[in-house]
């Protein structure tokens, strides 16, 4: 009886030791591959088990072809362990992918629900602004103690185009966030496009004294839809307008490469700093040191749209800094796919 203990005890122990063995192994390698750890864990358990069977082999008297039995069955059940090993592993996987792919969605929903409310917040304060200003406009109108009607009626004119304008940017940001933007696609000559933003920026450009200029070949086209594609070029065109100073100027350059056409368009506005490149696309973001929101900005949409209306087009638009200003570059598809 106290041998039989004593062998059952050392049967016990063999397949302590195997297992708490293979569960340090298996937490060790868990840190760099968690898909073979769970590959091997059931694969632990068959070795844990034959240890201590192997080991308690002498009190169940087993030798010659019975010992040839035990181990025949052990190897037999070890790709068993090793198949549920891996299903145990793709289940695992898929479930830890699952997790960080609702993990990554809350936030960037949270992050959206940010940004919203802080463009809204942004965008509610641009649109009082302008309304203060032309209320106050009125009632000097009004009361007949403007100082001069004329500039009043200029200055408020140029507040209801501003407001006209944010609201066809909130309108375009909102079709393009919700996918209601139809295009009509077509293989369109640039050279008339660059012309006629380059007119339409004209009057806004003298105003602030800057000059702005262009070029494009004939032979330069794009398969895109033209009012989107207009308004994409037009806002950043405006938009560099607006932050260069009098005297700087701004100058679109159109090129093509037979498969993208890119348009770009030069400043001298001094640059941006290189932390905020990135978020210059961001909806209601207008910048900080070099681009500072002054009298004659917008809402800050304009360059989210011009995103928004790039994506749609099958292009992109990137921002870099330049030794004077600021480059844009706007990216569409040269030909028909």
């Amino acid at each position: 009886m106290t041998l039989d203990f004593a062998l059952a005890a050392q049967a016990a122990l063999a397949a302590a030791v195997v297992g708490v063995l293979g569960v340090l192994g298996v937490l060790l390698l868990a840190r760099r591959s968690p898909r073979w750890a769970a590959v091997l864990t059931p694969v632990i358990v068959v070795l844990a088990v034959a240890a201590g069977v192997l080991a308690g082999a002498r009190s169940m008297v087993l030798e010659g072809a019975d010992l040839a039995v035990v181990w025949t069955v052990l190897l037999a059940v070890v790709p068993v362990a090793l198949v549920v090993g891996v299903v145990l592993a793709r289940r695992t996987m898929g479930l830890q992918r699952e997790i960080e792919r609702e993990a990554a969605a809350r936030a960037m929903e949270a992050e959206v629900e940010a940004r919203r409310r802080e463009m809204v917040a942004w965008v509610s304060h641009d649109l009082r602004t302008p309304l203060a200003g032309i209320r106050a406009m009125t009632e000097a109108l009004e009361d007949g103690v403007a100082p001069d009607p004329s500039a009043y009626h200029r200055r408020i004119r140029e507040e209801v185009d501003r407001l006209a304008a944010m609201v066809d940017d909130l309108l375009a940001l909102s079709r393009l966030q919700s996918g209601q933007l139809e295009l009509s696609r077509s293989l369109l000559p640039l050279r008339d496009l660059v012309s006629d933003t380059l007119a339409g920026a004209e009057p806004l450009a003298r105003e602030r004294g800057v000059a702005v200029s262009g070029t494009c070949d004939d032979a330069v086209t794009a398969y895109v839809d033209e009012a989107a594609l207009s308004r994409a070029l037009t806002n950043l065109v405006v938009n560099a307008v607006r932050y260069t100073p009098s005297g700087g100027s701004v100058r679109i350059e159109a090129a093509s490469d037979g498969a993208v056409t890119a348009l770009r368009v030069v400043d001298t506005c001094g640059g941006i700093p290189a932390d905020d490149l990135p978020r210059v696309f961001e909806a209601g973001w207008r910048g900080t040191v070099a681009r500072t929101p002054g009298a004659t900005s917008g809402a800050g949409l304009g360059l989210a749209v011009v995103r928004g209306l790039a994506d749609a087009l099958d292009g992109s638009v990137t921002a870099a800094n330049t030794p004077t200003g600021c480059v844009f570059t706007l990216t569409v598809p040269a030909t028909a796919p």
